[in-house]
């Protein structure tokens, strides 16, 4: 009876042993850089139009996902982004200090199954994204009779999609390479429409990056 004991304890030490070793071999810690261009919005009104939105420049992440499935895997993703915020028209001109963080869970589909060592994807997601503004404002302001810029910061609902393909170098390292539209409602409190002028409803981020990730 006691041997019995022992032994289906040993079994039951082994599966849970098992069973760790493959759940580890699922998550996946990475980190990459990359270039956050913008499609950005615009301001137009009775004295004209006025392109708004942020200034392009590199972009910073970082993301931990888990990969559960054969061809899906889930990621908390965090995207650091240094873009001033801008007001133009024609030959006038002025911008402000500004950076962005975004936050996202995404899923990504895998066209290859797990054990291969090139793995297109496509992925979609959603989260938040804070517009912080840090400078001062420019006097005089550019397009007075169209729109001002502020000092304000604010959160947005953002959501992205995109695709890429991550290539396993070796047992644990996996390089990744992707482009991803983050979209965000238009952060209105960043820029004060004047006149009547009305703004645009969203920005676009579009970001090609590079990364690097252990799995473990």
């Amino acid at each position: 009876m006691l041997f019995t004991s022992s032994v289906a304890t040993k079994l039951i030490l082994s599966g849970l042993l098992a069973a760790a070793a493959v759940m580890a071999q699922n998550w996946e810690l990475g980190g990459g850089v990359g270039y956050g261009a913008y499609r950005n919005g615009s301001i137009s009104g009775t004295a004209g139009t006025a392109t708004a939105g942020v200034r392009n420049q590199y972009a910073v992440t970082g993301m931990a996902s888990e990969d559960l499935f054969e061809h899906f895997s889930g990621e908390v993703r965090y995207v650091y982004h240094p873009g001033d915020t801008f007001l133009e028209s024609g030959a006038a001109k002025g911008s402000v200090e500004a950076y962005s963080h975004t936050f996202t869970y995404d899923v990504l589909f895998h066209f290859k199954p797990r054990e291969s060592k090139v793995r297109p994807f496509v992925v979609g997601g959603a989260g938040a994204k804070y517009y912080s503004v840090t400078g001062t404002l420019p006097r005089p302001q550019p397009v007075p009779a169209i729109a001002g810029l502020t000092t304000r910061s604010q959160w947005e609902p953002a959501f992205d999609f995109g695709g890429g393909v991550k290539v396993r170098v070796a047992e644990h390292v996996v390089v990744s390479g992707f482009v991803r539209d983050y979209v965000s409602l238009f952060p209105d409190h960043l820029f004060v429409p004047t006149g009547g002028a009305k703004a645009s409803s969203v920005l676009h981020q579009v970001t090609p990056m590079v990364e690097i990730g252990y799995r473990f």
